[in-house]
């Protein structure tokens, strides 16, 4: 079951949608949010859905445009469906992954070092 409608795509464009070509852009960019993670997090339409309506207002990947003395010029110059670097970066923070972590190098069963007794609260290195 798709994450995201034909109808949430034409509600997000603020207009109407050829609805097989909606679902097609779709499937497709779920496809690529799957190939990031999966399965797709809670939330993880907001990011389908952005990536979707980018292919389907842009579909040629037209870069910038010029009608009488009136121009645009979007930042990106890429055609088809593709995904950001923080769309990338949302899905794996909606997995619970990416962002920082740490590493706890003490091995299992680490008591004290020795002349110390373990009952000690103050950590070894406190009075060095």
């Amino acid at each position: 079951m798709p994450v995201v409608t034909p109808q949430d795509l034409a509600d997000l464009l603020g207009q109407d949608v050829q609805e097989d070509r909606a679902r097609m852009i779709i499937v497709q960019a779920e496809a690529l949010c799957r190939a990031v993670v999966s399965p797709l997090p809670e939330g993880a339409g907001a990011v389908v859905l952005s990536v979707a309506a980018r292919a389907y207002a842009n579909p040629q990947g037209i870069v910038a445009e010029t009608v009488g003395p009136y121009s645009v010029q979007r930042p990106h110059a890429q055609a088809g469906l593709y995904m950001t670097r923080d769309e990338r970066r949302s899905l794996k923070l909606m997995a619970g992954r990416g962002g920082a972590f740490s590493i706890n190098p003490t091995p299992p069963g680490a008591g004290a070092p020795p002349g110390r007794p373990a009952s000690w609260d103050l950590p070894w290195w406190y009075d060095q």
